[in-house]
């Protein structure tokens, strides 16, 4: 089988909840001589189920797919193929997401409104095995790591946990405790201690206050909106 897979184009799989991103990405993909698009998914589910069929050798994975978390996606894919490059997207140029991504497994973040050719590097940046991150992120990141840009006072969305922060995008999205409860597969009791938790780190006093935080902080990650995340894949 390896030596059969050795004069193939490389097979790249697509997660986003978007079928006009799904299908942007795939167009790009395929007309590339040395790519092909070896499928796609919009969930969690049907991530996994595929994967474990067409045996991609670089999954492409958004950050958000509905109210379900890229990053767990992220996680559970490496678990599972662990010789698979993930990459991941998004409309967030924000280096909170691309320090989690890599956390996560994947090798590389990239922005739906970088250029075609920008997202084609990436990913043969990644089937190399090399980590690819946006020149602005990657400055960034560095700057974070040495220690040159000064340290807020104030408690910050870094010291969420993956999924404390999932949970917190969801109640700025609108969602009830319960209905995230239900979204997540989790009790209620324990998004209610996720809540709590949120609220000690960020120092927030009451539910109206972490309502009202999440939504501001949400509205703030929406700023890039999907008709211009897109004009990178035409």
């Amino acid at each position: 089988m390896a030596v059969e897979r050795a004069n193939l184009k490389s097979r790249i799989f697509v997660v986003d909840d978007h079928p006009v991103v799904r299908q942007g990405l795939l167009h790009l993909i395929n007309k590339q001589e040395d790519l092909i698009g070896c499928g796609e998914a919009s969930n969690f589910a049907e991530a996994l189920s595929a994967t474990a069929l067409c045996d991609p050798d670089l999954a492409i994975v958004d950050v958000r797919l509905g109210n379900e978390d890229g990053l767990a996606l992220i996680k559970e894919l490496k678990d599972r193929l662990p010789r698979l490059r993930v990459l991941m997207l998004s409309q967030y140029d924000l280096p909170l997401y691309a320090e989690r991504a890599l956390r996560a497994g994947a090798l590389g973040f990239v922005i739906k409104a970088q250029a075609a050719a920008e997202i084609l590097t990436a990913i043969r940046s990644v089937l190399a095995g090399d980590i690819y991150l946006p020149q602005v992120l990657a400055r960034q990141l560095l700057h974070q790591l040495i220690g040159t840009f000064p340290k807020a006072n104030r408690p910050s969305v870094e010291n969420l946990t993956d999924r404390e922060l999932h949970v917190m995008r969801l109640l700025g999205g609108g969602s009830s405790t319960r209905e995230i409860a239900a979204a997540l597969g989790l009790s209620f009791k324990t998004v209610e201690t996720h809540r709590e938790n949120i609220k000690h780190k960020l120092g927030l006093q009451g539910a109206n206050q972490l309502i009202h935080f999440a939504t501001e902080w949400s509205r703030q990650q929406t700023t890039a909106a999907e008709p211009r995340a897109l004009q990178g894949l035409e």
